[in-house]
């Protein structure tokens, strides 16, 4: 029975490495083709907007619209969560941002 469960994770392990790939290089072809802005350049926009630890950043489908997602740690400590159009570079969602006074 170990053994089975040994070998299924292996098996999972590596469909997941693949589906990680794949993800990589749509991205990269996007990118390639003029479909989306580099990361860097979102990140370049974030960084001064926001700036802070990125905690997590992800490339992902939001009702049609490739965006990038990121949630930053703010330097005092609260966590923003903002939504870049990857198409566009526009800031779409920002969420634990101060208001301004």
């Amino acid at each position: 029975m170990k053994i089975w469960m040994t070998l299924l994770g292996m098996c999972l392990a590596t469909v997941g490495a693949a589906v990680a790939d794949s993800d990589q290089d749509r991205a990269r072809r996007a990118v390639e083709q003029g479909l989306i802005l580099p990361f860097k350049d979102i990140l370049a926009k974030v960084q001064q907007a926001y700036p802070g630890q990125i905690l997590k950043a992800e490339l992902d489908d939001d009702d049609g619209i490739v965006v990038y997602e990121l949630k930053i740690l703010s330097g005092d400590g609260r966590v923003v969560e903002v939504v870049y159009d990857a198409r566009t570079g526009e800031l779409l969602k920002a969420k634990g941002v101060k208001p301004s006074r």
